[in-house]
């Protein structure tokens, strides 16, 4: 991997928030699985949560606004917001690539 990328061996455990399939959700979600499949090869897990389903779950995870990622794993949890069309900062904030 280039550009500072180290994921070393560790499985990278996200769940996407969203609500319903609203094109900002349907959006966040291809973002999120392009920019895995580009620098998370195989080394990834998504999970998503519709909170339309399971209000719920948001509570629990102190959700405020949808989309929001959350990266369960590696720890700590780390959660950005949005539709994750800005892929430095998805990168930066899940910690998969550091700023130089």
């Amino acid at each position: 991997m280039s550009g500072g990328e180290d994921v070393g061996g560790e499985t990278f455990l996200l769940k996407l928030y969203v609500a319903g399939t609203t094109p900002k959700s349907v959006t966040a979600f291809s973002n999120l699985k392009k920019i895995c499949e580009e620098h998370l090869a195989g080394k990834y897990q998504i999970e998503i949560i519709d909170l339309l389903k399971n209000p719920g779950l948001a509570k629990g995870e102190q959700i405020l606004a949808l989309p929001t990622l959350v990266r369960k794993l590696p720890e700590p949890v780390k959660k950005i917001i949005g539709d994750l069309s800005n892929t430095e900062r998805v990168l930066v904030g899940l910690d998969i690539k550091h700023l130089d």
